[in-house]
């Protein structure tokens, strides 16, 4: 199975380098763990503004996570979800959906409703 960090999960493993969530991510085979585009563009920002990670950190994250780009079969996915509100949680969700992978985040209830959507919560 492969997973897909969320931004938040990203970002918690990008600031907690000692953590559950850095021990199970270190354990998947290269390649399993990726991350959407959708959430580089989330945490890319947050760079810009002056929140971590730092410029060097996201581009050595990069270089190790493959970035997946957004695409028609996820815009699609987010065409048939249920509609809640528009956020980035919701494309982040259609594109795993789009992939047939998990979705890996701290914030469980933030896709709670999202029928069909893998989760888990690596960080307990």
């Amino acid at each position: 199975m492969r997973y897909l960090l969320d931004t938040n999960s990203c970002i918690y493993l990008l600031t907690n380098v000692s953590s559950a969530l850095t021990a199970r991510v270190a354990a998947t085979k290269a390649g399993d763990v990726v991350v959407s585009s959708i959430s580089l563009a989330e945490i890319g920002l947050g760079t810009q503004r002056g929140k971590p990670p730092i410029q060097s950190v996201l581009n050595a994250f990069t270089a190790e996570v493959p970035v997946l780009p957004f695409d028609e079969a996820g815009a699609w996915a987010y065409a048939r979800l249920p509609f809640q509100r528009g956020n980035f949680d919701r494309l982040i969700a259609a594109h795993a959906m789009s992939l047939g992978l998990a979705v890996i985040t701290r914030n469980v209830k933030d896709f709670g409703d999202v029928p069909g959507l893998r989760l888990e919560d690596w960080t307990v």
